[in-house]
Order: C-alpha cells, then structure tokens, then sequence
C-alpha cells in the first residue's frame, strides 16, 4: 500500500515529480519496484518547463499524457508530440537519449511516465504512439499495453497497461491475465475498494498471488492498473 503523500518527490520551479518508487534523490529501499515495474512517476510540468537530453537503454518506458502536450525530441531525429488521451511507447534498447518539454509555453502538463524491465536486453530502440477513445474506458477495462503482436501498443514484457472510468457504486472484476503476475493499481481520480482495502486519489496498491482483483467504486473513479510479473528486480 502506497498512500499518495508517502510518494517521494523532485521539486524544480517548472516540475512536480512525485515518485511511487525510488527516483532520482528519492531513494527508499522498501520501494524499489513492483516485480518487474521500476519506476510510476506523476509529473505535473509548468509552460515552457523542459528536461533536457538524457539517455535511457533496456527499459520499457510508457507514458501515459492525462493533460495538455510533451514534446519528444531524440538523437535520431525522431520528434513529436504526446497529447491527452494518448499513450507512448519507448523500447529504449541499446540505448537512446532524448529530451522532453511541455508542447505549451503556458500551460500546465500532466503525465504519467513509468518504466518495466523488458524481456531482453540489447533490443533496438523504437516509439509507438496511439490515441484511446475515452468512451472505450467507460465503466470497463481499456487495454493501452500488451506483449499481444496488434492487439494494442506492444510492449516487451508479459505486462499489460488497462485504464478505466467507473460510476459511483459500480463494481468491477478484474482477471489476472498472465499466471503468476501481480497488478499495481494507481488511482487518477476519486475513492474506491479493492480487494478490501480502501484507496484514494493517487493511492497505489499492489497485489499478487491471486486470479483476480475486484474493484468497488465508492465515488466516480478513474483507475491505471498495471500488471507485471513478480521477479523481483530490487
């Protein structure tokens, strides 16, 4: 269980970080990973903030843009622009360096930018990049990830990315799809149960060894769950 004002934190005069894991100087042994999830980050990045150019290699990094725009600029000339309701893809592989800005001079992005182990090193590097309709997650699970070849955006990794929006008051099973998984839940917005344990705004929750999870929405809730694989990486 990860209360959301337990979260580490890297503050600058154009970012709030706030990390579920240990990141950058937020380092805390007892939170290194979730099985194969290493790093959930809920950015906030004021108009015109920007990291500069910085290398990643052998991590599956996805990000999921909840508002505004981050432009992506990398060493091979790949650019674009992330905006809401969209979600990226890195395999950073072999290693690549790229920078990230908000798209905005003046206003505020919001995304959440997280990191799983892949399921092999030395992979070439490459960007994916698709809108979801958010009619798709009303009151059902969205799927945004999966190693499943043109189901939805591929990953490397037996993890799979699902989102949804629930009324107050629905209630929701979720199945473990891949025996032997665990599934970290993050809360966007709003209050819910899962499995018994109540959760709130930003309130993350991991559970393995199970089949299934089951979700109650208290209020209206919007939910990221992210299921991984349990090795332990730490």
């Amino acid at each position: 269980m990860h209360k959301a004002d337990t979260r580490g934190e890297t503050r600058a005069s154009w970012l709030i970080g706030k990390h579920s894991f240990s990141f950058n100087r937020y380092y805390d042994p007892d939170r290194m990973n979730f099985g194969l999830l290493r790093v959930l980050n809920d950015d906030w990045i004021a108009g015109g903030g920007a990291f500069p150019m910085h290398p990643h290699e052998n991590m599956e990094i996805i990000t999921i843009q909840l508002e505004g725009g981050l432009q992506h600029t990398d060493n091979n000339g790949g650019q674009g622009v992330i905006r809401e309701n969209e979600v990226q893809v890195m395999s950073a592989g072999t290693g690549i360096r790229h920078s990230e800005a908000n798209a905005s001079p003046t206003e505020v992005c919001r995304l959440l930018q997280t990191w799983v182990f892949p399921n092999q090193m030395g992979l070439k590097p490459r960007y994916d990049q698709r809108r979801f309709d958010p009619a798709g997650r009303d009151n059902q699970w969205q799927v945004l990830a999966s190693p499943e070849e043109g189901e939805v955006l591929y990953i490397h990794q037996q993890a799979v990315y699902s989102r949804g929006d629930f009324d107050a008051g629905k209630t929701v099973k979720y199945p473990i799809r891949y025996t032997g998984n665990g599934v970290y839940a993050f809360v966007l917005e709003g209050q819910c149960t899962i499995n018994g344990q109540p959760l709130e705004r930003r309130d993350g929750f991991g559970v393995w060894e199970t089949d299934a999870i089951t979700v109650e929405a208290t209020t209206d809730t919007e939910l990221i769950l992210i299921e991984v694989p349990m090795i332990n990486k730490g």
